[in-house]
């Protein structure tokens, strides 16, 4: 089948036509992420409203605002009525004042409420993610009488398969699954089934925590309450799927000395890819000038023994993969919570003991090639400063995030770039200081 990008170069509408209709929502919105803001609006406008809903609810929240900023009042406003509350406070929080006021001032009261709610909790709170749309049981009900309830208020929720049981000030006592409900006779007592002391979030929690205790526990749907306990909505597994790639997708563009973008990779601009970019290619190019700045203070001894320089690009760059290395294993690990900042002391120990490892391994091989291109007095030098530049370099990567994560900074940002910019200027410190000892230069 032809690619819509080349229907629309042809102006073949019976074509586009054809493919919107043929192709699931998640490819379509995949197509219209990559175009320009007329593109885009353009292709939208052509599917029907039950279509566009389901398309415009799979974009990221900066393709949302452009194609309602390119919609006319009447489909405007009957899009964002149509959405889901959480998925409208998501677009709303990142949305310009203007797109925000239009939004809310199209939307009915009731829609205008919930939304309101939801735009009331913290950034990145697990209120700003769940849905409030939910179907809750008295925990007095019997399965029938259960079943009854779901088959009259399902329609307006966003999930059912997991149900909240409250009591009767919307304290939560459990969750059944529908599962449960079909499955049991309807004379049986909700109370019967419910599960106590589920897995639940705050809504002022972390969205982050939330999805990944999700994960932890192989849950559909986590309930949320407020600091009462009362219920107020639940996070299900598509939204906590969104959140654990947005949290991850920023760890890894920060891991790598970059800002995360906003929108689809090929519909930003050369310029804006430059942009989140730059920044922290300066900041470690000024970093980098330590490098230098220790390279002229063992000058003396590089013009006495020339064979040195040989192996600098070697070490620097065994030291910096080390702590690279140590640095994202450590992030990941306390993204996923194997890790925690009280665990600093062993991850120094356990880290130390692999680098030191790692560079006996490593000393052997450079000890022959060194013997073999300079002699062994030299070679020596080479694998003595490979195995205290690993131990050195596995322990500072380790540690690094742990420490950011202490002073409250995002561990991300302590890249595998910034610790092996650090490594680097230690290392050759290290390298000229062993040298000096054994070649008594």
């Amino acid at each position: 089948m032809t690619h819509l990008p080349a229907l629309l170069e042809e102006q073949n509408l019976a074509g586009v036509l054809e493919w919107l209709e043929t192709q699931p929502p998640y490819a379509i919105a995949d197509e219209i992420a990559r175009m320009d803001a007329v593109e885009s609006v353009v292709t939208f406008r052509l599917l029907d409203k039950d279509r566009a809903i389901e398309v415009f609810e799979e974009l990221d929240p900066a393709d949302q605002q452009q194609i309602l900023e390119g919609l006319r009042d009447q489909p405007f406003r009957e899009l964002v009525e149509r959405m889901d509350p959480d998925d409208r406070a998501r677009m709303l929080k990142e949305a310009p004042a203007t797109v925000a006021q239009r939004v809310l001032a199209g939307l009915s009261a009731h829609e205008r409420q919930m939304t309101a709610a939801l735009l009331g909790y913290p950034e990145g709170s697990v209120g700003q993610y769940m849905t409030p749309e939910t179907v809750a049981l008295q925990q007095d009900l019997t399965v029938g009488q259960a079943l009854d309830v779901v088959r009259r208020r399902g329609a307006q929720a966003e999930t059912i398969y997991t149900l909240p049981v409250v009591d009767t000030g919307r304290r939560l006592t459990g969750v059944v699954e529908l599962r449960e409900l079909v499955l049991s006779e309807p004379r049986a007592m909700v109370s019967d089934l419910v599960v106590t002391a589920p897995p639940m979030a705050r809504a002022t929690d972390r969205a982050e925590d939330a999805a990944r205790l999700m994960r932890e526990t192989n849950v559909l749907d986590l309930p949320v309450v407020d600091s009462e306990s009362r219920l107020v909505g639940l996070l299900t597994s598509d939204d906590a799927f969104e959140v654990i790639e947005a949290a991850d997708t920023e760890d890894v563009a920060r891991q790598s000395g970059a800002e995360p973008l906003e929108r689809h990779y090929m519909s930003v601009s050369v310029f804006r890819l430059s942009r989140v970019r730059v920044l922290w290619l300066m900041l470690l190019m000024v970093a980098a000038t330590l490098t230098v700045s220790v390279t002229q203070l063992f000058e003396a001894e590089l013009n006495e023994v020339t064979e040195l320089a040989l192996f600098v690009p070697l070490l620097i760059g065994t030291g910096g993969n080390s702590g690279a290395q140590a640095a994202t294993a450590a992030v990941r690990a306390l993204a996923v919570g194997e890790v925690r900042t009280s665990d600093l002391l062993g991850v120094i120990w356990r880290e130390c003991r692999t680098g030191l490892l790692l560079g006996c391994m490593l000393a052997v091989v450079g000890l022959f090639v060194g013997a073999l291109f300079v002699g062994w007095d030299v070679a020596s030098v080479v694998a003595l400063t490979l195995v205290v530049i690993c131990a050195w370099a596995s322990t500072v990567g380790g540690t690094m995030p742990l420490l950011a994560k202490k002073l409250r900074i995002d561990p991300a940002v302590v890249s595998a770039p910034m610790v092996t910019t650090l490594v680097d200027a230690t290392g050759l410190v290290i390298y000229f200081s062993t040298a000096k000892l054994i070649l008594g230069i």
